[in-house]
């Protein structure tokens, strides 16, 4: 639609990551992308709280693992929530530090345009 951002990468577009992270890596490993120059990148946004679960963090890496097996080509991840960029956009002098995956590069959250926060902010959270 007109005015609304198109997918970042080789990401799905907002909203349209309905059946989880498993199958948008099971559905971009499936191209033959040794003709694709510069590779494929893949965007996705996890929460903070799988990271500090041992059993999930063991399940994520074993689904990496899986991706690239398979013929994925590039993953960037970010891991933090939705409520802390949502905070970080209102007060950007307590979030200086805060860097993020945009798309093929990293940034510092609260020198982006708000467009592009609010692209980030909205990029679908798997737990």
């Amino acid at each position: 639609r007109s005015g609304q951002p198109v997918s970042d990468a080789a990401s799905p577009s907002h909203g349209m990551d309905k059946n989880g992270p498993t199958a948008v890596m099971q559905s971009l490993a499936k191209p033959d992308y040794t003709r694709v120059s510069c590779g494929t990148v893949l965007n996705q946004k996890y929460s903070p709280a799988l990271f500090s679960d041992p059993g999930k963090r063991a399940k994520l890496l074993a689904l990496i693992k899986v991706y690239f097996q398979k013929g994925g080509q590039e993953l960037q991840i970010n891991a933090v929530s939705r409520e802390l960029l949502a905070d970080a956009m209102d007060n950007p002098e307590k979030y200086r530090d805060l860097v993020v995956r945009v798309s093929g590069f990293s940034a510092y959250f609260t020198q982006l345009d708000p467009r592009v926060q609010m692209d980030i902010l909205e990029r679908t959270e798997h737990g």
